[in-house]
């Protein structure tokens, strides 16, 4: 009988693949399954060992101690808020300054990041080096640190209220924060903020009709008059005809410290200048790394077309470098948002100090106080990478377009 002729290597191979891949199949699915079991226990066993304690402990587990009253006072309240409130309202305060102190210094880092990145880039060498000692300082101090700076060496050595700085005998600068003239909202109000809402809706649709003919054919119209009116125009209007939507309440001296107006504590402006600045110096890396990924060709291709730099900048540049920036200018936001729990070391009542802080020391709920702390910087970072991520999305669609 003759001999079959051999098989060549791969055939080989791939004859042996078939023959063991449902049982490689079988046995990767048994693994998977084998895994989540082993989780699923040991989150069981991690739960009822923390209920056995809290009962040991004769603790009340659950979130109805939410509806306790909390019986403890905040410097600073965005929502109206008294010491007869409930731990759901104190966690209300709370989460709204941490938005409030991660929003502002978001923008202000961003704007101030910008400036210095472009600083770095420029052709002037006095400015350039200007920019270059900022981001090297100030990254390579920590946060904490710089915090604490403005709080105690330069906020804290203002004068007292009495020989507060004055501007105008309205404005009011001290070591207890700054006093500006209130706002208080009147009846014409509402119409005031709808004339606002017009005005940009109506800016943002003659900006969209404004691309839609540079486009299809080659025509720039000049909006910007047409932007002025409505921004500015209605809102004049209706003040004009349903008259003015606030009144000013102004502050006094009264005693030892100011009556009427609105504050600003140097908490909240410690926190912010600290985290602004010390964030602005990665975003200024970030965003000079971008624009210098873009070939120098494209600085002089938009020359070429009689385009300023700042046009080439701003229309040819920076979209392309937008890329490269957003993942990491994403990082940055979220390292802001979840530094602003630093202000416990100032004092400032952000999420982390006033709820996670006083309310589980006087009612005890660790478990669900730090789950329910920690579910909400969870949101916070997912909402802030899915708006990022919708604006690089929109960005790739309008490029690739």
């Amino acid at each position: 009988m003759a001999d079959e002729p051999r098989k060549p290597p791969l055939q080989l191979a791939a004859q042996l693949r078939r023959a063991l891949g449902g049982q490689a199949g079988w046995s990767g699915v048994a693994v998977q399954i084998l895994f989540v079991a082993v989780v699923v226990w040991i989150g069981y066993e991690i739960v009822e060992n923390a209920r056995a304690n809290l009962q040991a402990q004769r603790i009340a587990s659950g979130f109805g101690f939410l509806s306790n009253t909390s019986g403890f006072a905040v410097s600073q309240a965005l929502i109206p808020y008294s010491e007869t409130d409930t731990y759901a309202r104190v966690f209300l305060v709370g989460l709204l300054n941490t938005l409030l102190v991660s929003i502002v210094g978001i923008v202000i880092a961003t704007v101030i990041g910008v400036i210095v990145a472009l600083g770095r880039l420029s052709p002037n060498w006095l400015l350039a080096r200007i920019s270059g000692g900022y981001v090297e300082l100030i990254r390579n101090l920590p946060l904490l640190f710089q915090i604490l700076f403005w709080y105690l060496a330069v906020l804290a050595t203002l004068p007292s209220p009495r020989q507060s700085i004055s501007l105008f005998g309205t404005v009011f600068l001290s070591n207890r924060g700054l006093i500006v003239p209130d706002l208080v909202p009147q009846k014409p109000f509402g119409v005031f903020v709808a004339a606002i809402v017009i005005g940009i809706v109506a800016s943002l649709l003659m900006r969209l009709y404004a691309r839609r003919q540079l486009y299809a054919v080659g025509e720039k119209l000049a909006i910007w008059p047409f932007v002025l009116a409505m921004l500015f125009g209605l809102p004049l209007m209706a003040i004009l005809i349903f008259g003015a939507p606030f009144a000013l309440d102004m502050p006094q001296l009264k005693g030892f410290n100011f009556a009427g107006g609105a504050k600003v504590l140097p908490e909240f402006a410690a926190l912010t200048i600290a985290l602004s600045t010390y964030t602005a110096a990665f975003i200024a890396e970030i965003v000079r790394a971008g624009l210098q990924s873009v070939p120098k060709g494209q600085m002089e291709a938009g020359a070429s077309l009689g385009l300023s730099r700042g046009e080439t900048l701003r229309l040819i540049i920076i979209p392309q470098a937008m890329r490269v920036i957003l993942p990491p200018l994403t990082n940055q936001y979220l390292n802001l948002t979840k530094n602003s729990s630093l202000a416990v070391a100032i004092g400032y009542p952000d999420l982390f100090s006033v709820f996670a802080g006083t309310a589980l020391s006087q009612t005890g709920q660790a478990v669900e106080i730090i789950a329910l702390t920690m579910g909400v910087y969870l949101l916070i970072s997912l909402v802030t990478s899915a708006i990022m991520s919708f604006y690089g999305w929109r960005l790739n669609r309008s490029l690739a377009a």
